[in-house]
């Protein structure tokens, strides 16, 4: 296993188990953000990160074998966010640009998926995510919408099939065939996937993260940078529009006030901020409850006490004792979120206000 560092021109890898310093990688192509990919795969334990300043090339390392093994021209523009997927063995990128998400293949660097994530304006990708089959990618971005795309090779059509039945099927296969005779810009175009299902999100504007798991059934997992999770349901045979399934406080506060949706972002991120604002009210099972409780607890009994023995570590709970605390708590209260409980998760709407 292997822990990276990444600073702005370098890099250092470590051992996990003792921390050691294994190997540096000096004077890499400026990287203020920090942005590198490490795949979590021990037989494919490879790191990817930008070779150059100016153009989205991506360099692969094998962090076993310390030794670089491969450079991915991947976008014109420079990269903005990389992903592996579990086994390491694929690659998701995006330039600053936004509109086209490439997908390759490690350690060759073969391009087997290129998906188009819009046309009309350039955004900035927050987050990349491959479910655990490597089935689907989550693409979360700084506007209120997040598209899934199905990583599936296209079937051979049988001849029936390759004949249209409607208006639209005998224009769109006239644009292909007339394909070969455009320039490479046009035809790329043509052949790039479109989104298999998307989240419109209550919000745009504020940073999030995407996540793809499987809780009894297909979800997508969004963390904002408003102090809320949201659990969308993922259809994987239709796909379409993401249902909002639940939302959740991360730091266990009770507020179950639901976000306005708005033609603005300058609302949304307002919005936000005044819910940052106001006082949360800890919900009980949680650690930060559980933690909350023993710290009044333990200042009651040592406002007589001096400093040194106030901070003794012996008189501190333990994060065991905390844990347990909570997770006693959280048998018995109402309201949890075991996100395995298919009751949990009725059917959401975004109220605004008018």
């Amino acid at each position: 296993m292997r822990l990276i560092v990444a600073l702005e021109e370098s890099l250092y890898i470590h051992n996990i188990r003792d921390m050691k310093v294994l190997h540096t990688i000096r004077e890499t192509p400026a990287n203020p953000l920090g942005l590198c990919a490490l795949s979590i795969s021990n037989d494919n334990c490879y790191l990817a990160y930008p070779g150059s300043s100016h153009i989205g090339e991506v360099q692969i390392f094998d962090t076993v074998n310390l030794q670089a093994v491969n450079m991915i021209p991947a976008h014109d523009s420079c990269l903005a966010a990389l992903a592996f997927d579990s086994s390491g063995s694929k690659l998701a990128t995006a330039s600053e640009k936004g509109t086209v998400i490439r997908v390759f293949t490690i350690p060759d660097g073969q391009k087997i998926f290129e998906f188009r994530r819009g046309v009309k304006r350039c955004v900035s990708i927050s987050s990349l995510a491959f479910n655990t089959e490597s089935t689907f990618l989550c693409v979360s971005s700084n506007t209120e919408t997040v598209h899934i795309f199905k990583l599936e090779t296209p079937k051979e059509s049988t001849k029936s099939e390759d004949e249209p039945s409607t208006w639209m099927g005998y224009l769109g296969k006239a644009l292909m065939n007339s394909a070969t005779y455009l320039p490479s810009q046009v035809t790329e175009v043509f052949s790039q996937g479109r989104a298999f299902a998307t989240i419109k999100l209550p919000f745009s504007g504020i940073r999030n993260v995407c996540a793809l798991v499987t809780i009894s059934k297909p979800r997508v997992l969004v963390a904002a940078a408003d102090g809320y999770i949201y659990i969308y349901n993922l259809d994987p045979t239709d796909g379409g529009d993401c249902t909002l399934l639940k939302q959740h406080r991360l730091d266990g506060a009770e507020n179950t006030e639901v976000p306005s949706e708005s033609a603005e972002g300058g609302d949304d991120n307002t919005a936000a901020e005044e819910r940052s604002e106001r006082p949360a009210t800890l919900t009980r099972g949680t650690f930060a409850a559980a933690a909350a409780s023993n710290v009044q607890t333990q200042s009651s009994k040592h406002n007589t006490k001096d400093y040194a023995q106030a901070t003794d570590k012996s008189s501190k709970p333990k994060t065991d004792d905390l844990l347990g605390e909570a997770v006693e708590d959280e048998v018995n209260r109402e309201g949890a979120l075991p996100l395995n409980d298919e009751n949990e998760f009725p059917p959401m709407t975004h109220y605004t206000d008018s």
